[in-house]
């Protein structure tokens, strides 16, 4: 069986983030890409892999993956020898599906209420919300990366690439605390020199 991921993608989607993944991992794939503007993504054949009509989107083995951080987990327990996912069993599992999560559950939603304006989240509904509020995931990921180059210290895994490339939005969208913030400065420098990363952009 082909191991060829059809990955349909748009570069002003989420979908740049799986792109990174799949040259991280070694995947063989291929690009089909969608024109949002004529509104591709919404048309029937493409709602019959995501009804959702949202990339990006992935099918490998006849199985279809949507969701960035699903496809993102995926294709780390997809292509093991790649080593961007803890096996499991090693204790470091839970550290990685920890943060995995956390930027799919906190710093997304987080992040989108400060970039779309709306009031935080005060009392009982910032309890009720599983991110609470975007000055706790700031201090939350500050306080993971200070001791270490990644997220599990000196390993770099695919919840890096997930988190890291949220920070690069968050940074191009002029998200308050992440600019000239040193910890998250040099993590995302880091990420950048990744050879996958730049390949993934076109950049030599």
């Amino acid at each position: 069986m082909s191991e060829e991921v059809t990955f349909y993608y748009n570069p002003r989607s989420r979908a740049v983030i799986v792109h990174w993944m799949l040259e991280e991992v070694g995947a063989p794939y291929r690009i089909v890409t969608l024109d949002m503007e004529k509104g591709q993504h919404k048309a029937p054949d493409f709602l019959a892999i995501n009804p959702m009509g949202k990339l990006p989107a992935i099918v490998h083995h006849g199985v279809v993956v949507t969701e960035t951080p699903a496809i993102i987990a995926y294709l780390a327990d997809a292509f093991p020898a790649a080593g961007l996912a803890p096996a499991p069993g090693e204790p470091a599992r839970g550290a990685y599906y920890r943060w995995l999560f956390f930027g799919a559950g906190c710093y997304e939603p987080a992040a989108l209420e400060v970039v779309l304006g709306r009031a935080p989240l005060e009392g009982r509904h910032r309890a009720m919300a599983g991110w609470g509020c975007h000055a706790d995931v700031l201090a939350t990921l500050k306080a993971a990366l200070t001791p270490g180059a990644f997220l599990l210290g000196d390993r770099f895994t695919a919840a890096d690439l997930y988190i890291g490339s949220e920070l690069v939005w968050g940074m191009m969208m002029n998200v308050p605390g992440l600019k000239d913030e040193p910890v998250f400065d040099a993590y995302v420098a880091r990420l950048r020199e990744r050879p996958a990363f730049r390949r993934s952009i076109g950049a030599s």
